[in-house]
């Protein structure tokens, strides 16, 4: 895991750090078929793990900071079930996915060569126990009302234990729709004291996270925990993020930054998937600016946004998208 300093003086330098879009959109545009898969990109760490070092690869050129890998879905329960395998191979194929995202930024700097001056960071992607429900809980954290923190840990346990042994960078906990849900990350997080973090939200609206929770209660609690680095929003619409981060501006800790993902602005259906329409979001590069001047870390993008939109986001706040970042 990278230090908390090593993290810090990366996100403070040279502007805020840009992240990757959707792994599953671009797998998606490169003939991947991921709708209604159990696994969803997760699947491919056990059928075809190229196609996902080509899709990091392509976030990378593309000017992204940090990828995140292809393990939001994946869980040792899940593997065991729908790839019929032994939970030994589970657990190989959930680390996996941080190797080859390790792997794909060695293979990047090795081509930019040491005139490229950037070393992106991996995070290691852990997603809502919603995701394994394979119900759109993830966008309203129902569940968490029936289960108890001790639970949440217990599941979750195995993911993070993964992905930290893997040697990512740092923890992604991402598009997590419940208060309890995060409290139970930051707990277990503990178990892992040389593990840095951020932690993102689903959220319903401008003011509440998708259990109904104010967002500034799910800052508020972050700020408790030394470990996270950053908190914020992901998959929700771009429109939303300026109010968010207003209603918590007030309460984020000095040594804590805010991480931004939102999604295309779509509507998600659990049957029919991504629902396109003309009502999407204003653009992610077009209010980039004004999220960084409130204070986000990290700026990227979720579901429904590919490399070029990322290339936009770093002509946008960088200037360039191979323009010189900090080295790490």
């Amino acid at each position: 895991m990278a230090s908390s300093a090593r993290l810090r003086l990366y996100m403070n330098d040279n502007g805020p750090l840009i992240l990757d879009g959707g792994l599953a959109t671009e797998l998606e545009a490169q003939g991947a078929n991921l709708q209604g898969d159990p696994l969803w990109s997760a699947r491919l760490l056990h059928t075809n793990p190229q196609a996902i070092r080509d899709a990091h690869y392509r976030f990378l050129i593309s000017g992204a900071d940090v990828i995140t890998s292809a393990t939001y879905q994946a869980s040792i329960p899940g593997f065991i079930s729908h790839l019929d395998v032994s939970p030994e191979r589970a657990r190989e194929l959930l680390m996996s996915g941080v190797h080859l995202a390790k792997e794909t930024v060695q293979r990047f700097v090795s081509d930019t060569g040491p005139t490229g001056q950037r070393c992106p960071l991996v995070a290691g992607s852990v997603g809502p126990y919603g995701a394994f429900l394979l119900n759109g809980a993830e966008y309203t954290g129902a569940y968490a009302e029936e289960m108890s923190i001790e639970e949440l840990k217990i599941w979750h346990r195995p993911q993070v234990d993964c992905v930290t042994a893997a040697g990512a960078d740092l923890i992604a906990f991402e598009t997590i729709p419940s208060i309890k849900e995060a409290e139970a990350l930051v707990e277990l997080l503990k178990e892992f004291p040389n593990s840095k973090a951020w932690l993102s939200f689903s959220c319903k609206d401008g003011k509440c996270i998708s259990d109904g929770s104010p967002f500034t209660d799910a800052v508020q609690m972050a700020n408790r925990s030394t470990q996270l680095v950053a908190v914020g929003v992901n998959c929700c619409s771009a429109t939303l993020v300026e109010p968010l981060l207003d209603s918590g501006r007030s309460l984020l800790g000095p040594d804590m930054s805010w991480v931004v993902y939102p999604n295309s602005g779509e509507d998600w259906d659990t049957k029919h998937g991504w629902l396109t329409s003309g009502n999407t979001s204003a653009s992610i590069p077009k209010l980039s600016r004004t999220w960084m001047k409130q204070g986000a870390a990290l700026i990227g993008g979720c579901c429904r946004i590919g490399p070029a939109h990322i290339a936009e986001l770093r002509q946008e706040l960088k200037g360039s998208h191979m323009s010189a970042a900090s080295a790490v």
